[in-house]
């Protein structure tokens, strides 16, 4: 049995375990059981009861009982984990202090590989918390937290001034009450958002500051990032970004309570069908509508088939057309 990998001394140790055979012992009658002097053994008692794996009673002489080992052991433990734990945190904060120095004394280190999840999301938090212009963003699955999880800090940020650009992918508009959870309260709060079928990668830009890429190595969640700063590879993420914005849908917030319905042209469509454009000209499957509509398929397929003979269209492409010159999008 060995006890010393719990911060024992083996002198302690041996001690330990021979008083747990041998309970109410003196110290001279340890000391000849281990073939150790007695003040040896006393000096090894009175660390056991110091640590609370052992108790003394009388006086002439001084008698020593272990204590129950599955709870005073158990306690020796608990406190060797916390050590651990206290040192792990120290560990990280070092990590931390002395990447934060390498990047600050070594300005051409442009980019940082982040391979920690709990990393990943603290820097993520920290780069849209220092935001004091603008975060674009591209938002596509996995997702490691839940989608939505940070949308009353981005309303704060927003009311702050801070503009919020987002291009979701076709996914993410179709993650099941991510629209009408998440996406439409963050445009009605005046986020920015346009959607696009694929998009190439996960992406935030702070300012023109930094950026951050998550990506996976595995099914489930992120297992890595890049961590960009001020460079010449930010830059070409930016230009990235914008490219895309060009070539994305716009996504208006649905009626009923949304900025969009003050601007609904005379005569023009009622809710759920400029709803329903913004998710056709979005690229949804008839499947992903239904769901984020909370229609029946049936009930999808005929609103879509009216939509479109209405706007003398055969295609979704055609429809977006239309649509687009009568201003209904």
């Amino acid at each position: 049995m060995e006890l010393n990998v719990l911060g024992l001394a083996d002198e302690t140790q041996h001690v330990y375990l021979a008083l747990v055979g041998r309970p109410r012992s003196a110290a001279a009658e340890l000391a000849r059981g281990r073939g150790i002097s007695t003040a040896a053994a006393t000096r090894a008692l009175a660390d056991l009861v110091g640590r609370g794996l052992a108790t003394r009673s009388g006086t002439r002489p001084v008698r020593y009982t272990a204590n129950p080992p599955e709870a005073a052991v158990t306690a020796l433990i608990q406190e060797h984990e916390h050590r651990l734990d206290a040192a792990r945190s120290l560990v990280q904060r070092l990590a931390d202090a002395h990447r934060e120095a390498t990047r600050i004394s070594r300005p051409d280190i442009a980019v940082e590989l982040l391979s920690d999840i709990e990393e990943i999301s603290q820097a993520a938090h920290r780069l849209t918390a220092q935001a004091r212009g603008e975060v674009r963003a591209f938002d596509r699955p996995p997702y490691v937290n839940r989608p939505g999880a940070n949308l009353e800090q981005q309303v704060a940020r927003q009311r702050g001034g801070v503009v919020h650009r987002v291009i979701y992918s076709r996914e993410a508009v179709a993650w099941p009450g991510r629209l009408a959870g998440d996406i439409l309260p963050s445009v009605r709060a005046g986020e920015q958002a346009r959607v696009r079928g694929e998009l190439p990668l996960k992406l935030v830009i702070c300012d023109d500051q930094a950026a951050l890429i998550p990506f996976s190595l595995a099914p489930g969640g992120h297992a890595a990032a890049y961590l960009v700063h001020r460079s010449p590879m930010l830059t070409a993420l930016e230009a990235l970004f914008e490219a895309e914005w060009e070539r994305a849908v716009v996504l208006a917030a649905r009626p009923g309570g949304g900025q969009d319905d003050a601007a609904a042209p005379e005569g023009g469509p009622d809710s759920e069908t400029r709803a329903l454009l913004t998710l056709l000209t979005s690229g949804l499957t008839d499947a992903a509508i239904a769901r984020t509509q909370g229609w029946s398929a049936r009930t999808t397929q005929r609103r879509i088939h009216r939509l479109l003979t209405e706007l003398g269209a055969t295609t979704r492409f055609q429809a977006a057309l239309a649509a687009a010159r009568r201003g209904w999008i």
